[in-house]
């Protein structure tokens, strides 16, 4: 099977899974970490070189303050529980605006290497596209005008993107990496997933014709 070698993870419908369960939407966040932790796993053992997850977004700043607290507190130990696998992770985000979370600084400054190393982790957090391509006109010293780096150039370009929750949508996910992914939907929500739902999404992938434009 011809595998993708970055895969990126829309995991949507924490929120409409805890209200089909009875719960409060703030409680569905937290039902979403053991997911995260599986993915991982499949894709360390499948081979996937990078995997990329689209976390707490400046855009999510705009929910009820309980579900922000929930929601940056799940993203948090979907952080620190990889920090105890084989991995090397990553978190980009706008470190400059107030509202981004103090406890991620440590994994923002470069990527870090835990256990043995290996496959890429990235975390978009307090991440928005806007952020990511601001290509305000600066000056050099010769006059000259020049452009800012990409900010999440240290992601490479993605070639599968799944995305969990029935949407058909971005969402403002890495749209320079994303030129070229392929984009599989999984209907069932996140805190529901089952690695079916992970091989299915590889299976398709496999029968894609991909061309990159050639």
């Amino acid at each position: 099977m011809r595998l993708p070698k970055h895969i990126g993870v829309i995991p949507d419908g924490n929120r409409r899974w805890a209200l089909n369960n009875n719960l409060s939407k703030e409680m569905g966040y937290k039902h979403g970490i053991n997911p995260g932790l599986e993915v991982f796993k499949l894709c360390q053992k499948e081979g996937i070189e990078e995997v990329t997850f689209y976390g707490y977004t400046v855009d999510n700043t705009k929910r009820p303050l309980n579900q922000k607290i929930e929601f940056i507190k799940a993203c948090l130990e979907s952080v620190m529980l990889l920090t105890k696998e084989d991995c090397e992770i990553l978190v980009v985000g706008d470190t400059d605006s107030p509202a981004f979370p103090a406890e991620f600084l440590p994994f923002t400054k470069e990527r870090k290497k835990f256990g043995k190393g290996g496959i890429k982790v990235n975390f978009l957090i307090h991440y928005g596209w806007a952020w990511d391509l601001d290509f305000k006109k600066q000056h050099c010293p010769l006059g000259k005008h020049v452009n800012p780096r990409l900010k999440s150039e240290d992601i490479s370009r993605i070639d599968l993107i799944i995305r969990w929750g029935g949407r058909r949508r971005l969402s403002g996910f890495l749209p320079v990496q994303s030129v070229y992914a392929d984009f599989y939907v999984v209907d069932s929500m996140w805190p529901d997933f089952k690695e079916k739902e992970f091989y299915n999404a590889l299976k398709w992938y496999d029968k894609q014709d991909v061309t990159l434009g050639g």
